[in-house]
Protein backbone atom coordinates (compact mmCIF):
# COMPACT_ATOMS: atom_id res chain seq x y z
CA UNK A 1 0.00 0.00 0.00
CA UNK A 2 1.56 3.64 -0.83
CA UNK A 3 2.74 5.39 2.31
CA UNK A 4 0.61 6.78 4.67
CA UNK A 5 0.15 10.77 4.14
CA UNK A 6 -1.65 12.53 6.87
CA UNK A 7 -4.37 14.96 5.61
CA UNK A 8 -7.20 17.23 7.03
CA UNK A 9 -9.58 16.67 3.94
CA UNK A 10 -12.57 14.09 5.49
CA UNK A 11 -13.78 11.53 3.40
CA UNK A 12 -17.57 10.80 3.71
CA UNK A 13 -19.12 8.21 3.96
CA UNK A 14 -23.12 6.62 3.78
CA UNK A 15 -23.60 3.65 6.23
CA UNK A 16 -25.92 1.82 3.89
CA UNK A 17 -23.54 1.50 0.83
CA UNK A 18 -23.50 -1.80 -0.48
CA UNK A 19 -24.39 -4.48 2.30
CA UNK A 20 -24.70 -1.59 5.11
CA UNK A 21 -23.15 -3.75 8.12
CA UNK A 22 -20.41 -3.50 10.11
CA UNK A 23 -17.77 -4.72 7.20
CA UNK A 24 -18.15 -1.53 6.13
CA UNK A 25 -17.45 0.20 9.51
CA UNK A 26 -14.42 -1.88 10.39
CA UNK A 27 -12.96 -1.44 6.92
CA UNK A 28 -12.72 2.22 7.07
CA UNK A 29 -11.59 2.46 10.79
CA UNK A 30 -8.72 -0.09 9.30
CA UNK A 31 -7.89 2.44 6.20
CA UNK A 32 -8.31 5.62 8.14
CA UNK A 33 -5.55 4.44 10.35
CA UNK A 34 -3.32 3.18 7.73
CA UNK A 35 -3.63 6.06 5.39
CA UNK A 36 -3.84 8.84 8.42
CA UNK A 37 -7.11 9.91 6.73
CA UNK A 38 -10.31 11.08 8.63
CA UNK A 39 -14.07 10.32 7.62
CA UNK A 40 -17.19 10.62 8.74
CA UNK A 41 -19.31 8.06 8.79
CA UNK A 42 -23.08 8.60 8.69
CA UNK A 43 -26.07 5.79 8.73
CA UNK A 44 -23.91 3.26 10.68
CA UNK A 45 -25.20 0.00 9.87
CA UNK A 46 -27.70 1.87 8.31
CA UNK A 47 -28.63 -1.51 5.91
CA UNK A 48 -29.26 -3.85 8.79
CA UNK A 49 -32.13 -4.50 11.19
CA UNK A 50 -29.87 -2.96 13.87
CA UNK A 51 -28.44 0.40 13.01
CA UNK A 52 -25.66 1.94 15.57
CA UNK A 53 -22.77 1.09 16.48
CA UNK A 54 -22.53 -2.28 17.94
CA UNK A 55 -20.86 -3.54 21.12
CA UNK A 56 -17.80 -5.27 18.87
CA UNK A 57 -17.63 -1.86 16.50
CA UNK A 58 -17.40 0.06 19.56
CA UNK A 59 -14.40 -2.23 20.79
CA UNK A 60 -12.56 -2.00 17.34
CA UNK A 61 -13.14 1.77 17.43
CA UNK A 62 -11.24 2.50 20.81
CA UNK A 63 -8.73 0.06 20.03
CA UNK A 64 -7.55 1.62 16.28
CA UNK A 65 -7.95 4.79 17.99
CA UNK A 66 -5.75 3.68 20.80
CA UNK A 67 -3.27 2.94 18.10
CA UNK A 68 -3.11 6.20 15.67
CA UNK A 69 -4.32 8.37 18.84
CA UNK A 70 -7.70 9.39 16.53
CA UNK A 71 -10.11 11.60 18.03
CA UNK A 72 -13.27 10.05 17.87
CA UNK A 73 -16.60 11.44 17.96
CA UNK A 74 -20.19 8.83 18.40
CA UNK A 75 -17.96 6.09 18.95
CA UNK A 76 -20.33 4.54 21.45
CA UNK A 77 -23.07 1.69 21.26
CA UNK A 78 -25.48 2.89 19.47
CA UNK A 79 -24.19 5.96 17.91
CA UNK A 80 -25.50 6.46 14.60
CA UNK A 81 -22.24 8.06 13.12
CA UNK A 82 -18.52 8.26 13.33
CA UNK A 83 -16.19 10.62 12.76
CA UNK A 84 -12.56 9.31 13.19
CA UNK A 85 -9.30 11.43 12.67
CA UNK A 86 -6.27 9.78 13.23
CA UNK A 87 -3.47 12.54 14.99
CA UNK A 88 0.00 10.37 13.94
CA UNK A 89 1.32 7.22 12.55
CA UNK A 90 0.52 3.41 13.55
CA UNK A 91 1.57 2.37 17.18
CA UNK A 92 0.92 -0.07 19.72
CA UNK A 93 -2.53 -1.21 19.92
CA UNK A 94 -4.51 -1.19 23.27
CA UNK A 95 -7.83 -2.78 23.75
CA UNK A 96 -9.51 -2.32 26.98
CA UNK A 97 -12.88 -3.80 27.87
CA UNK A 98 -13.49 -1.64 31.44
CA UNK A 99 -16.49 -2.98 33.64
CA UNK A 100 -18.04 -5.91 34.14
CA UNK A 101 -19.81 -7.21 30.44
CA UNK A 102 -23.42 -7.55 30.65
CA UNK A 103 -26.11 -8.01 27.96
CA UNK A 104 -24.96 -8.94 24.77
CA UNK A 105 -21.77 -9.14 23.90
CA UNK A 106 -19.32 -8.86 21.18
CA UNK A 107 -18.08 -11.67 18.89
CA UNK A 108 -14.21 -12.01 19.93
CA UNK A 109 -12.90 -13.42 16.73
CA UNK A 110 -14.63 -10.81 14.86
CA UNK A 111 -12.70 -7.46 16.89
CA UNK A 112 -9.45 -9.87 16.56
CA UNK A 113 -9.70 -10.20 12.85
CA UNK A 114 -10.78 -6.79 12.70
CA UNK A 115 -7.26 -5.67 14.65
CA UNK A 116 -5.25 -8.17 12.36
CA UNK A 117 -4.22 -5.56 9.61
CA UNK A 118 -3.49 -2.62 12.34
CA UNK A 119 -1.29 -4.76 14.28
CA UNK A 120 0.55 -6.13 11.63
CA UNK A 121 1.61 -2.40 10.72
CA UNK A 122 2.52 -2.01 14.08
CA UNK A 123 5.85 -3.18 13.93
CA UNK A 124 5.72 -4.25 17.46
CA UNK A 125 5.24 -7.22 19.42
CA UNK A 126 1.35 -7.50 20.74
CA UNK A 127 -0.57 -8.86 23.32
CA UNK A 128 -4.59 -8.92 22.76
CA UNK A 129 -7.49 -10.58 24.97
CA UNK A 130 -11.18 -9.90 24.41
CA UNK A 131 -14.04 -11.82 26.71
CA UNK A 132 -17.20 -12.58 24.62
CA UNK A 133 -18.68 -14.82 22.19
CA UNK A 134 -16.15 -17.62 20.56
CA UNK A 135 -18.52 -19.52 18.85
CA UNK A 136 -21.84 -18.07 17.57
CA UNK A 137 -24.11 -18.32 14.41
CA UNK A 138 -22.74 -16.46 10.52
CA UNK A 139 -19.56 -15.33 12.40
CA UNK A 140 -16.11 -16.01 12.86
CA UNK A 141 -15.74 -18.28 15.39
CA UNK A 142 -12.39 -19.45 17.50
CA UNK A 143 -11.48 -22.55 15.39
CA UNK A 144 -12.06 -21.19 11.93
CA UNK A 145 -10.06 -18.26 12.84
CA UNK A 146 -7.48 -19.98 14.24
CA UNK A 147 -6.74 -22.74 11.44
CA UNK A 148 -8.15 -20.67 8.35
CA UNK A 149 -7.80 -16.82 9.10
CA UNK A 150 -4.67 -17.17 10.52
CA UNK A 151 -3.58 -20.09 8.34
CA UNK A 152 -4.00 -17.68 5.18
CA UNK A 153 -2.28 -14.48 6.81
CA UNK A 154 1.08 -16.78 8.22
CA UNK A 155 1.15 -17.97 4.26
CA UNK A 156 1.23 -13.76 3.83
CA UNK A 157 4.03 -13.72 6.44
CA UNK A 158 1.78 -12.93 9.83
CA UNK A 159 2.88 -14.93 12.45
CA UNK A 160 -0.32 -15.06 14.69
CA UNK A 161 -0.72 -17.65 17.61
CA UNK A 162 -3.99 -17.48 19.50
CA UNK A 163 -5.42 -18.82 22.48
CA UNK A 164 -8.78 -20.03 23.75
CA UNK A 165 -9.13 -19.86 27.73
CA UNK A 166 -13.04 -20.20 27.64
CA UNK A 167 -15.34 -20.92 24.89
CA UNK A 168 -18.71 -18.65 24.71
CA UNK A 169 -21.47 -20.26 22.40
CA UNK A 170 -23.71 -17.19 22.23
CA UNK A 171 -23.62 -13.36 21.97
CA UNK A 172 -24.81 -13.97 26.16
CA UNK A 173 -22.48 -16.58 26.95
CA UNK A 174 -19.03 -15.17 27.35
CA UNK A 175 -15.57 -16.96 26.12
CA UNK A 176 -12.32 -15.56 26.48
CA UNK A 177 -9.68 -15.40 23.93
CA UNK A 178 -6.45 -14.15 23.03
CA UNK A 179 -4.08 -13.21 20.34
CA UNK A 180 -0.24 -12.84 20.39
CA UNK A 181 1.47 -10.83 17.44
CA UNK A 182 5.00 -10.80 15.76
CA UNK A 183 6.37 -7.85 14.17
CA UNK A 184 5.74 -9.28 10.37
CA UNK A 185 6.52 -7.95 6.97
CA UNK A 186 3.43 -8.85 5.13
CA UNK A 187 3.63 -10.36 1.34
CA UNK A 188 0.94 -11.07 -1.58
CA UNK A 189 0.19 -14.24 -3.17
CA UNK A 190 -0.79 -15.85 -6.13
CA UNK A 191 -3.69 -17.71 -5.50
CA UNK A 192 -5.74 -18.06 -8.85
CA UNK A 193 -5.02 -22.17 -9.46
CA UNK A 194 -5.60 -24.13 -6.26
CA UNK A 195 -2.70 -26.83 -6.96
CA UNK A 196 -2.74 -29.87 -5.26
CA UNK A 197 -4.91 -30.70 -1.81
CA UNK A 198 -2.61 -30.84 1.20
CA UNK A 199 -4.93 -31.83 3.64
CA UNK A 200 -8.35 -31.52 4.91
CA UNK A 201 -9.07 -31.38 8.51
CA UNK A 202 -12.31 -31.34 10.52
CA UNK A 203 -12.62 -30.60 13.80
CA UNK A 204 -15.52 -30.99 17.04
CA UNK A 205 -15.26 -29.15 19.75
CA UNK A 206 -17.83 -29.31 22.82
CA UNK A 207 -18.12 -27.73 25.78
CA UNK A 208 -19.91 -28.90 29.06
CA UNK A 209 -21.28 -32.10 26.81
CA UNK A 210 -20.94 -35.55 27.25
CA UNK A 211 -17.70 -37.26 25.72
CA UNK A 212 -20.54 -39.31 23.92
CA UNK A 213 -21.73 -36.41 21.41
CA UNK A 214 -18.40 -35.05 20.08
CA UNK A 215 -17.13 -39.25 19.76
CA UNK A 216 -20.81 -39.70 17.54
CA UNK A 217 -19.91 -36.23 15.28
CA UNK A 218 -16.36 -37.43 14.81
CA UNK A 219 -17.83 -41.25 13.55
CA UNK A 220 -20.27 -39.65 11.20
CA UNK A 221 -17.69 -37.73 9.91
CA UNK A 222 -15.25 -40.22 9.26
CA UNK A 223 -18.09 -42.52 7.36
CA UNK A 224 -18.61 -39.55 5.49
CA UNK A 225 -15.48 -39.31 4.73
CA UNK A 226 -14.85 -42.94 3.82
CA UNK A 227 -18.03 -43.45 1.63
CA UNK A 228 -17.23 -39.87 -0.53
CA UNK A 229 -13.48 -41.00 -0.68
CA UNK A 230 -11.78 -38.19 1.22
CA UNK A 231 -9.03 -38.25 2.94
CA UNK A 232 -10.06 -36.21 6.30
CA UNK A 233 -8.65 -36.16 9.42
CA UNK A 234 -11.02 -35.72 12.09
CA UNK A 235 -10.49 -34.50 15.72
CA UNK A 236 -12.17 -34.32 18.99
CA UNK A 237 -11.47 -31.45 21.47
CA UNK A 238 -13.86 -30.66 24.85
CA UNK A 239 -12.90 -26.91 25.94
CA UNK A 240 -13.97 -25.07 28.84
CA UNK A 241 -17.02 -23.31 28.66
CA UNK A 242 -19.53 -20.80 30.37
CA UNK A 243 -22.16 -22.52 28.59
CA UNK A 244 -23.21 -26.32 27.12
CA UNK A 245 -22.34 -26.06 23.05
CA UNK A 246 -20.47 -27.62 20.03
CA UNK A 247 -19.61 -26.65 16.72
CA UNK A 248 -18.16 -28.25 13.76
CA UNK A 249 -15.43 -27.26 11.80
CA UNK A 250 -14.11 -28.39 8.27
CA UNK A 251 -11.41 -26.53 6.46
CA UNK A 252 -9.17 -27.94 3.15
CA UNK A 253 -5.46 -26.35 2.57
CA UNK A 254 -4.07 -26.16 -0.89
CA UNK A 255 -0.80 -25.13 -2.66
CA UNK A 256 -2.28 -21.92 -3.24
CA UNK A 257 -5.30 -21.52 -1.05
CA UNK A 258 -7.07 -22.61 1.68
CA UNK A 259 -11.12 -22.57 3.02
CA UNK A 260 -12.66 -23.64 5.86
CA UNK A 261 -16.50 -23.97 7.24
CA UNK A 262 -18.51 -23.76 10.41
CA UNK A 263 -21.74 -25.20 11.83
CA UNK A 264 -22.80 -24.47 15.65
CA UNK A 265 -25.12 -26.69 17.22
CA UNK A 266 -28.12 -25.92 18.33
CA UNK A 267 -30.32 -27.26 21.37
CA UNK A 268 -32.90 -30.02 20.18
CA UNK A 269 -30.20 -30.75 16.96
CA UNK A 270 -28.26 -33.96 16.49
CA UNK A 271 -24.73 -33.80 16.33
CA UNK A 272 -24.40 -35.97 13.54
CA UNK A 273 -27.05 -33.29 11.69
CA UNK A 274 -24.84 -30.61 12.56
CA UNK A 275 -21.32 -32.91 11.27
CA UNK A 276 -23.70 -33.60 8.38
CA UNK A 277 -23.90 -29.78 7.51
CA UNK A 278 -20.28 -29.06 7.80
CA UNK A 279 -19.21 -32.18 5.88
CA UNK A 280 -21.74 -30.98 3.00
CA UNK A 281 -20.43 -26.97 2.72
CA UNK A 282 -16.62 -28.26 3.02
CA UNK A 283 -17.96 -30.68 0.21
CA UNK A 284 -19.52 -27.96 -1.71
CA UNK A 285 -15.68 -25.71 -1.39
CA UNK A 286 -13.82 -28.53 -2.33
CA UNK A 287 -15.96 -29.18 -5.40
CA UNK A 288 -16.07 -25.41 -6.77
CA UNK A 289 -12.31 -23.79 -8.35
CA UNK A 290 -12.25 -20.94 -5.79
CA UNK A 291 -8.68 -20.30 -3.39
CA UNK A 292 -10.81 -19.04 -0.44
CA UNK A 293 -14.08 -19.39 0.66
CA UNK A 294 -16.21 -16.43 0.87
CA UNK A 295 -15.62 -15.54 4.28
CA UNK A 296 -12.00 -15.40 4.27
CA UNK A 297 -11.63 -13.15 0.87
CA UNK A 298 -13.15 -10.01 3.19
CA UNK A 299 -9.86 -11.10 5.70
CA UNK A 300 -7.22 -12.19 2.61
CA UNK A 301 -8.48 -8.70 1.06
CA UNK A 302 -7.32 -6.26 3.86
CA UNK A 303 -4.04 -7.75 4.56
CA UNK A 304 -3.48 -7.60 0.70
CA UNK A 305 -3.72 -3.83 0.42
CA UNK A 306 -1.09 -4.23 3.28
CA UNK A 307 1.14 -6.90 1.32
CA UNK A 308 4.26 -6.46 -0.72
CA UNK A 309 3.77 -7.45 -4.45
CA UNK A 310 0.75 -8.44 -5.60
CA UNK A 311 -2.15 -10.85 -4.12
CA UNK A 312 -4.78 -12.44 -6.48
CA UNK A 313 -7.16 -15.14 -5.51
CA UNK A 314 -10.44 -16.47 -6.51
CA UNK A 315 -14.25 -17.42 -4.72
CA UNK A 316 -17.04 -19.54 -5.31
CA UNK A 317 -19.23 -16.34 -4.79
CA UNK A 318 -18.71 -12.81 -4.71
CA UNK A 319 -20.77 -11.76 -1.73
CA UNK A 320 -22.04 -7.89 -1.17
CA UNK A 321 -19.97 -7.88 2.28
CA UNK A 322 -16.73 -7.83 -0.23
CA UNK A 323 -17.46 -5.84 -3.11
CA UNK A 324 -18.80 -3.21 0.05
CA UNK A 325 -14.99 -3.64 1.21
CA UNK A 326 -13.44 -3.15 -1.64
CA UNK A 327 -15.33 0.42 -2.49
CA UNK A 328 -14.52 1.39 1.09
CA UNK A 329 -10.53 0.87 0.09
CA UNK A 330 -10.80 3.04 -2.80
CA UNK A 331 -12.34 5.87 -1.17
CA UNK A 332 -8.82 5.75 0.97
CA UNK A 333 -6.20 4.52 -1.48
CA UNK A 334 -5.44 5.04 -4.96
CA UNK A 335 -4.58 0.99 -4.85
CA UNK A 336 -5.71 -0.97 -7.72
CA UNK A 337 -8.27 -3.56 -6.68
CA UNK A 338 -9.86 -5.73 -9.63
CA UNK A 339 -12.89 -7.39 -9.56
CA UNK A 340 -13.70 -10.22 -12.00
CA UNK A 341 -17.26 -11.48 -12.00
CA UNK A 342 -20.82 -10.52 -10.84
CA UNK A 343 -21.84 -10.34 -6.99
CA UNK A 344 -23.41 -13.79 -6.18
CA UNK A 345 -21.17 -15.70 -8.96
CA UNK A 346 -17.72 -17.06 -8.88
CA UNK A 347 -14.70 -14.29 -9.30
CA UNK A 348 -11.53 -13.44 -8.72
CA UNK A 349 -10.04 -10.11 -6.95
CA UNK A 350 -6.57 -8.87 -7.71
CA UNK A 351 -4.51 -6.59 -6.07
CA UNK A 352 -1.68 -4.58 -7.88
CA UNK A 353 0.15 -2.16 -4.74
Amino acid sequence: MPSATRTSTQIELDGTYGEGGGALLRAALAMSALTQQPFHLTQVRGGTNHPGLDVEDALVVQAIASACGADVVGGSVGSQSLSFSPRRSLGPVILRQDGEVRGRGANGLVVLGSLLPIVARSGVYTELKVIGETYGNNTLTYDYFAHVTLGAARRMGLYAYPRLEVSGFGRENYGEVGLEVEPSALRGVEWLTRGALRRCHALVVTAQLPQTIGARAVSHLERLAHFSGLKMRVDALDVPGSSPGAVVTAWAEFDNGLGGVAVLGARGVRVETVAQGAFEAISTFLTSEATVDAYLADQVLLLGVLAEGRTAFTVPRLTQRLLTMIWVIKQFSPIHVTVSGTEGRPGSVTIEV
